[in-house]
């Protein structure tokens, strides 16, 4: 049998192969295990109940992301650059199975869950504040909360956008978040002032000023809410996330 590190890994591999073939929703623990030959006992000690998988997947595709500020050249880059690497890197680790992605994201929005919605809330909760930590975000007391809450906006609204976004390496992806970035950059100076964090001396002494990224301009309703890949400004629909 794969040893236990790994086989943790193999389960959710093969959880996400079965749900390609057919759908999250059809996604059985004893197919699983069929599947990689094991008991249903040897699933059992790594996770409990299918929306384990769900935690596990995006526990992955965290670390994924932490990978990113530990290359050399992260830190010289200006906060708002490393914010947009951090986030394009923890959905970039999902793009191949961005449909499954999608599904399990559904399943967390079926209404009666609330024994699923809650930790889900929490879990949003924690890879925001690991974005943070790996772009090394200092900021204090209400300007902490404030930028927390602006962040978590941002990386909700990107989320959404990228589950329907068709474009070439999610380019209408990319072009939004590094809108909404700016935007909130902006917003931040205009009422802070120019940043004395740390982080921002770091970087403005490795790299001198600031560059904006290049971006497409946004209309104002696509600071606040995401879009479908056609353009159209849609609310998030429970049943176009479930269409697979």
């Amino acid at each position: 049998m794969t040893e236990q590190p790994e086989l943790r890994t193999a389960i959710v591999d093969a959880a996400v192969a079965i749900a390609e073939r057919s759908s999250w929703e059809a996604v059985r623990f004893f197919d699983i295990a069929e599947e990689l030959n094991i008991t249903l006992d040897d699933i059992r000690t790594h996770f409990r109940e299918k929306e384990d998988l769900i935690d596990a997947w995006f526990d992955r595709t965290d670390g994924i992301m932490l990978k990113v500020a530990e290359q050399e050249d992260f830190l010289a880059n200006p906060p708002r650059e490393r914010l947009y690497r951090l986030i394009m890197a923890w959905l970039d680790a999902m793009a191949d199975h961005r449909k499954v992605t999608r599904q399990m994201i559904g399943q967390k929005l079926e209404p009666g869950h609330i024994h699923i919605q809650i930790p889900a809330i929490m879990r949003i909760s924690r890879t925001v504040q690991w974005i943070r930590e790996a772009a090394q975000r200092d900021a204090t007391f209400l300007r902490r909360a404030l930028e927390e809450t602006a962040l978590t906006t941002i990386y909700l609204a990107t989320f959404t956008h990228w589950m329907f976004d068709e474009s070439p390496r999610s380019q209408r992806t990319r072009d939004f978040l590094a809108q909404n970035l700016k935007l909130a950059e902006t917003l931040d100076q205009t009422v802070y002032g120019s940043s004395n964090s740390r982080t921002t001396q770091q970087s403005t002494a490795s790299t001198g000023p600031a560059k904006d990224l290049e971006v497409i301009p946004a209309t104002p309703a696509e600071t606040l809410y995401p879009t479908h890949p056609s353009g159209k400004v849609s609310p998030i629909s429970k049943s176009r996330i479930n269409s697979g």
